[in-house]
C-alpha cells in the first residue's frame, strides 16, 4: 500500500509540475517571474499530489466509510485543494472566484455523487461478470 501511495503521490506531483509550468508560460508567457514563483509552482503540485495522488486512493480504496462520507469528504477537499491551489496561482483569479465557492462545494457534491454511482454500476457489471465466469 505504502509504494502504491508513493508512486501516485510521484506521478501526479510530477505531471502537476509540468501542466503548472505550461500554463504559467501561457499566461505569463512574456512576464518575468520571480524565482520565489516556482515555490508556488511546487506548492500547487504538492496539493494536487496529496489530493488525488493520495487521499481519493485511501478514502475510496482503504477506508471504510459509507459514501456518503466519503464523497462529502472528497468533496470538501477537493473544493479547498482547488482554491488553495488558485490562490498559490495568482491571487487575482482566486479573488474572483471566491465568492463562488458555496456554489462549487455543492457542484462537486452532485458531482461526485454522479461519479461514484456510474463508477459502483459499472464496479458492480464487472464483478458479476467475474462470478458468471467463474460459475462457468
Amino acid at each position: 500500500m505504502i509504494t502504491q501511495l508513493r508512486n501516485s503521490f510521484f506521478q501526479v506531483f510530477t505531471i502537476m509540475t509540468l501542466w503548472i509550468t505550461f500554463l504559467a508560460t501561457i499566461f505569463f508567457g512574456d512576464l518575468p517571474i520571480q524565482m520565489s514563483y516556482l515555490w508556488n509552482i511546487a506548492g500547487i503540485a504538492f496539493i494536487a499530489a496529496l489530493l488525488f495522488g493520495m487521499m481519493y486512493n485511501i478514502l475510496w480504496n482503504y477506508f471504510t466509510l459509507k459514501p456518503v462520507w466519503n464523497i462529502v469528504i472528497s468533496s470538501t477537499f477537493n473544493i479547498a485543494g482547488g482554491m488553495a491551489m488558485v490562490w498559490l496561482f495568482s491571487v487575482d483569479m482566486f479573488q474572483f472566484i471566491a465568492p463562488w465557492f458555496p456554489g462549487m462545494w455543492l457542484l462537486s457534491i452532485v458531482l461526485h455523487v454522479i461519479a461514484f454511482y456510474f463508477y459502483a454500476r459499472i464496479d458492480s457489471r464487472k464483478k458479476a461478470e467475474e462470478l458468471n465466469n467463474i460459475l462457468k
